[in-house]
Order: structure tokens, then sequence, then C-alpha cells
């Protein structure tokens, strides 16, 4: 794809975004579309919102488990950027009719960084030594691209699908839990919903952030000191309304929930 055209398209994915409204796959439109392009198309739309005065904060992993990779019919993770408008904390209302499109939650682990990583050649031993500290979280990604009707291409350019997301309130060092093995339960509405594992994310969250680390490195970009990297989901996407309620309870780490409005 020419400059233009991945100009022309960061800018309908942000004003899909500001708008609330979707898109026809751009898959759909463009056979020859590769995941480079799409990765520029991404940082298009991430321009646009930090023009409109948005921070980044961190970063995400996103189709990291088989589940969510079976669910949205790709096979491969992809990451996007985190900004301050999409975080939220424990026990603040989370106003997805008013800020998505077609919303789904899932619980996750976020790690906070104490130090810099910058790939190649980042281990998990590495990561470990980077982090401050890991949270249980729920993210809850958006679409704007019609009806979740997605390639790896066009949830790459849509920044890896993002939404918002929420941290809870317990924090442990990653050194005292096995992340590959701590059990996840989530409810919705006050009924089980799902359960997971750390090893469903790529073996154990870990991986997913070595993953990053390096996929990024590649291109010169760090992950930084004091950013959330949210690693992945460890159960099925859920779709969320306004009324729903959710919690996510991670073995070892402790617990977080959302009430959605």
């Amino acid at each position: 794809m020419n400059t233009e055209q991945i100009t022309l398209l960061g800018d309908e994915l942000y004003q899909a975004l500001c708008q609330r409204q979707q898109v026809k796959p751009l898959t759909s439109r463009f056979e020859d579309i590769t995941i480079e392009d799409s990765y520029h198309i991404s940082l298009q739309l991430l321009q646009r919102r930090l023009d409109a005065g948005e921070r980044i904060i961190g970063k995400k992993i996103g189709l990291t488990s088989k589940a969510v990779q079976n669910m949205l019919k790709v096979d491969q993770p992809d990451f996007g950027y985190l900004t301050d408008k999409m975080a939220f904390s424990q026990g603040q209302e989370m106003p997805i009719s008013q800020q998505l499109i077609q919303p789904k939650a899932e619980g996750e682990i976020a790690f906070i960084l104490k130090k810099d990583l910058l790939g190649p050649g980042i281990t998990a031993a590495d990561v470990l030594a980077a982090t401050e500290c890991v949270i249980p979280c729920f993210e809850v990604v958006d679409s704007r691209i019609d009806n979740w009707q997605i390639k790896i291409q066009d949830t790459v350019a849509d920044n890896a699908s993002c939404g918002l997301f929420v941290l809870g309130d317990q924090a442990v060092d990653p050194r005292k839990v096995d992340l590959s093995t701590c059990g996840m339960v989530v409810e919705k509405n006050g009924q089980l919903l799902s359960t997971g594992a750390g090893a469903a994310a790529l073996g154990s969250p870990v991986n997913c952030v070595v993953w990053l680390a390096n996929k990024l490195g590649e291109f010169g970009i760090p992950l930084k000191a004091g950013e959330v990297i949210l690693s992945g989901s460890l159960v099925p996407l859920e779709p969320v309304q306004a009324g729903d309620f959710m919690s996510v309870s991670i073995g070892g780490i402790g617990s977080a929930s959302v009430l959605f409005t």
C-alpha cells in the first residue's frame, strides 16, 4: 500500500472510533494488504489520538490464546498501544454504551514494568527482572470493523481492537506466583462464566511479554519502565452490555471487577 492509502485508512478508523461507527473490513477492500501495512495504519490511528491529547501509557498483546485465535480465526499474536483515555480503576463504572461499539470483555494479567525492555534477545528471566508487579485486569476489546468480521490485518490496523481496560487494586511480585499454572475464574452477573490458566497464553503470560518485547525490538521500540502491559486473555471473549457486572479472580494474584454502564 502507498503512504496516501495508509494515511486515509488510519484517519477512517480514527473517525469510526470517535463517531462509534463501523467500517467495512479493510481486507475486503484491499486484497493485497499486509500485516506490515496494517501496523503502519495503526500508527496513523495512534497519531490521531495523540494529536487529540491522549498519552501512551502501555501496550497490549492480543490473540495469544488458542481460544481467542479460534474465535477470531487468526493464527498469531498482535499488539496495540494503550492510552490514558482507555484506563479505568477498580470501582469505576465503565461507560461502554457511550464509548464503545461492539465490546467484548476478557480476563487478563497486567504487568507493570520497573525497567525498560528492548529486544531482540529478551528472555523470560529478563521480563521477570523488569516487572514491578502483576495485577488482575479486564480488557474490554472493541472493533471498528463491521460485525467483528476481521482477519489479522484488520485487527492490527485497528490498534489490535483496543477498547478500554480496568486494573484491579491488588498487585503481587511475579516471582512469587507461578504464572503458568495460576488459575483464572471469570463471573458475569453472579454466574460462573469461564475458567482458564496462565498456560493458555503462549504457555505463560511471561512468554507473551517476551514475544512483545522482541517483536517491538525489530522496530527499535522499547517497553518502558512504568508502562502497563496487558499480556493477553486466558479465557474466551465475552460480549458485554450496559448493566453487566463482571469479576475475575486469579489464584495467587487477586481479583478485579467492573460494572458496565
